[in-house]
């Protein structure tokens, strides 16, 4: 062992194994793994070894297809079997609900290019695994590439190439402490102490022990999982082919081939937490006495799923622990306020996911930032209210019980909710509104006519339908009144904040007394933000943005922060509400003496409501006259009560975010995590129409090469889609003439227009107006057409003219 590397990887599982292979192999030669006992021990080594093409996230999923073809890949650098048995894998459906879901889910994997993928019969699936009674199966999805492999062998092959490289593996040396210094960490061992630039936590079931080494509380826990191996089974001595990889939803099983008998995995609803602080350290090879009682409803399913079960023993029972995130994807990446430490935690999935996780830090580490969009995964999409024990162990354990329960895109879930509430919460609870979360807090998403109303879960148009409908009609009649304190709010001061504003910002900066639209550009050029800058003239600036990215920015800003300027989150402190509609302004004029008409569109200043001195922008992201008053968390309930008492006779009505996104559509305006992405150009999602070519931005080289390189090979557009009771929502693809030229990134219905709507990345060349397509809606393929931008009010009259 060396007293310096360059990285130091602290974990002998195969998450750590593939980050350590994938920095020797990206160029970091100087790189060692640290194991506090022998590579596995922990839940490498009990792991059912599983790899499966399914995840609900398209971004994950597309990782997961680069770890299945990795893994031969290491085979031959390390020479080491991985044990692959490449046996084809299947998952069924037992409702209409999830047959309908699979079929969606069959078409996201075409339109992000996973083409090994099928739809089956029961009678099909009955035939590829003859072990299933097919009793209830409506269908299901085949999978090529699904198997497992031999988990142990596979960790050393990871090692053993990384070793081939230049890497190094230090094995029975337990790190007992962190020490953060000026360029670097102190990594404090049994063996000595190793000087290093670069710290990465995969540490699994005890990450929770290394990020507290170095002062962070992350939100993740050990669950108990079990799994049985039977013994020989009769009916497999007979067939001369290895039983597929098969998931069976409905009855909450997994199941693959060992030797001649069966591994059966539960994820049952009554789960099981262990050691929520961390392993013990001495802990490494053992596992938990099995609970049969705890799981006893889905054995009996699984035993009637595989009936050549009930005709045998159990040969081997494994309960062991593996280490979830609060919505069951991993945490990885830089963490704010800690240069060189990074995360790769909380891999439930390690065989299946850990070759993208290694490849993605790796890129992330050496490169700056990975190749791939992975915010899904990413350690910033929580905050610090995420590292509250009793929020951790309700989301984990929620996750946990869900991880094959149907899960609905209007399906509100209650795990660590309500957490945070904005200041009128309680009383717009009593008006009916229905809540949906982001990032710990509660927001609007409508509100219902009468008490007793429950919106019901469901794949296609809901219930709350025609609710939202009504709201559409008050924004574009009248005057919509929408809670916005789930907008993140940052501000900026002090005698550099121009200077530092101006470089990371890839537009023009505003005037005072007024805001503008500002992209803002990673130095590959890709998207960090599609914010909005507030210059309120009196030094002070405001960036608005996602509530979702508050840490995600906060942790870009502060990795840019220029001399002299000052950043405050003022998210939690500040909020406020939007009034949108023909009326909005009309409202204010009762409330103030100020020259509120006189606001010109994009134009922002103090003044007062009321009792309330706000700060006032006027800008509308429903397509109409609109402006949004921010006041303190403390005059939040002060600022409802009064701008809904002004606004009684001017048809005022309190909408939800269902409503804007409808009305957004309607404008062919995007949104983060749909059209706006890290993983897109400006010039792709049409952002780059605010870029100062003029001035230094960061990203601006990489923006400039492709503008000047005719463009990009893709661009956003906007579809008009034949739906009837079912719209598109993200990921869906886009076909001419049978072939593939994009994917939905998001959808809804247009209740003003009275059309399915849809944005989608397009092939340049099938994004001409008028170019015919079809899209799969709910796995059903629907007409559809490329239209015009702002298919409401295309001039943007309503939003830009005169009060």
């Amino acid at each position: 062992m060396k007293s310096h590397y360059r990285a130091v990887i602290i974990g002998g599982g195969v998450v750590g194994a593939s980050v350590l292979y994938h920095l020797a192999k990206f160029g970091w030669k100087d790189v060692c793994l640290i194991e506090r006992k022998i590579l596995t021990a922990g839940s490498s080594w009990h792991a059912a070894g599983g790899f499966h093409a399914l995840n609900a996230d398209p971004n994950i999923a597309s990782l997961q297809a680069y770890t299945i073809d990795l893994l031969s890949e290491i085979e031959k650098e390390s020479g080491q079997s991985v044990g692959m048995h490449m046996t084809g894998g299947m998952t069924l459906a037992g409702t209409p609900d999830r047959w309908e879901w699979l079929q969606s889910a069959y078409r996201t994997f075409q339109s992000i290019g996973i083409d090994d993928v099928r739809l089956i019969t029961a009678r099909e699936a009955g035939e590829l695994n003859p072990l299933i009674s097919t009793h209830g199966i409506l269908g299901g999805m085949w999978a090529d590439r699904e198997g497992y492999v031999d988990t142990t062998g596979t960790v050393h092959a990871y090692a053993g190439a990384a070793k081939k490289y230049g890497a190094e593996v230090i094995e029975n040396n337990r790190v007992l402490e962190l020490i953060q210094t000026k360029d670097g960490w102190d990594v404090v061992t049994e063996q000595g102490t190793i000087h290093t630039g670069h710290v990465v936590n995969a540490a699994g079931l005890w990450a929770k022990q290394v990020g507290r080494m170095a002062g962070i509380e992350l939100p993740v826990s050990p669950l108990n999982h079990h799994y049985l191996i039977s013994d020989t089974v009769p009916e497999l001595e007979t067939l001369d082919f290895e039983v597929p990889l098969t998931v069976d939803l409905e009855g909450f099983t997994y199941t693959r081939q060992d030797q001649k008998g069966l591994l059966m995995g539960i994820y049952e609803t009554d789960h099981d937490h262990w050691m929520m602080d961390g392993a013990p350290w001495e802990y490494g090879f053992e596992l938990q006495q099995e609970d049969t009682d705890r799981i006893e409803r889905e054995l009996i399913l699984g035993y009637e799923r595989y009936p050549a079960l009930q005709n045998v023993g159990i040969k081997t029972w494994v309960n062991g622990a593996f280490t979830f995130a609060p919505d069951g994807n991993p945490l990885v990446g830089p963490v704010r306020g800690k240069p060189g430490y990074w995360c790769a935690c909380g891999v439930m999935a390690g065989f299946l996911q850990g070759g993208g996780v290694g490849k993605s830090l790796a890129e992330w580490m050496i490169h700056g930032e990975p190749e791939a969009d992975v915010f899904g995964m990413d350690v910033a999409r929580f905050g610090d209210y995420a590292q509250n024990k009793r929020f951790i162990k309700e989301t984990t354990g929620q996750f946990y019980t869900r991880r094959f329960v149907m899960t609905y895109p209007n399906e509100q879930l209650s795990a660590g909710r309500p957490l945070k509430k904005s200041g009128a919460y309680s009383d717009m609870s009593a008006a009916g509104c229905q809540w949906g979360a982001s990032w710990g807090l509660e927001v609007p998403l409508y509100f219902a006519p009468s008490s007793d109303f429950k919106e019901t879960p469901t794949l296609k148009r809901s219930n709350a339908h025609e609710i939202v409908a009504v709201e559409c009609k008050a924004v574009r009649e009248a005057v919509g009144l929408l809670d916005i304190s789930g907008f993140s709010r940052f501000e900026v001061s002090g005698a550099g904040a121009e200077v530092w504003l101006d470089r990371i910002m890839a537009s023009r900066l505003p005037k005072p007394g007024r805001a503008k639209l500002a992209p803002m550009l990673s130095p590959e050029g890709k998207l960090k933000g599609d914010l909005t800058v507030f210059n309120w003239g009196d030094g002070t600036w405001w960036i608005m943005g996602s509530y979702y990215l508050r840490e995600w920015h906060m942790r870009w800003f502060q990795g840019q922060m220029g001399e002299d300027a000052t950043l405050r989150d003022i998210g939690d402190a500040t909020v406020g509400f939007s009034l949108s509609g023909p009326n909005s302004c009309k409202v204010l004029e009762k409330l103030t003496d100020g020259p509120i008409a006189d606001l010109p569109f994009m134009g922002c200043g103090t003044f007062d409501i009321g009792m309330i001195r706000a700060r006032v922008g006027r800008l509308s992201v429903a397509g109409e006259l609109g402006y949004e008053v921010h006041c303190s968390a403390a005059e939040h309930i002060t600022l409802r009560e009064t701008l809904l008492a002004a606004g009684a006779d001017l048809g005022i009505r309190e909408i939800g975010f269902n409503a804007l996104l409808s009305l957004r559509l309607e404008k062919s305006f995007g949104i983060w995590n749909a059209e706006f992405t890290q993983g897109y150009t400006a010039a792709e999602t049409g952002m780059d129409r605010w870029i100062d070519w003029g001035k230094d931005f960061t990203g601006k080289a990489a923006a400039l090469a492709e503008r000047d390189s005719n463009g990009p090979d893709r661009i956003v557009v906007t579809l008009e889609v034949d739906a009837t009771d079912a719209d598109a929502s993200g990921f869906e693809p886009v076909w001419q003439d049978g072939a593939l030229v994009g994917f939905v990134t998001s959808g809804g219905y247009g209740h003003t227009v009275g059309k399915s709507l849809a944005m989608a990345m397009l092939d340049r060349a099938a994004t001409a107006v008028g170019t015919e397509l079809s899209v799969h809606v709910v796995g059903a393929e629907c007409a559809a057409r490329v239209i015009a931008p702002s298919p409401y009010d295309p001039e943007g009259l309503a939003m830009r003219g005169r009060p």
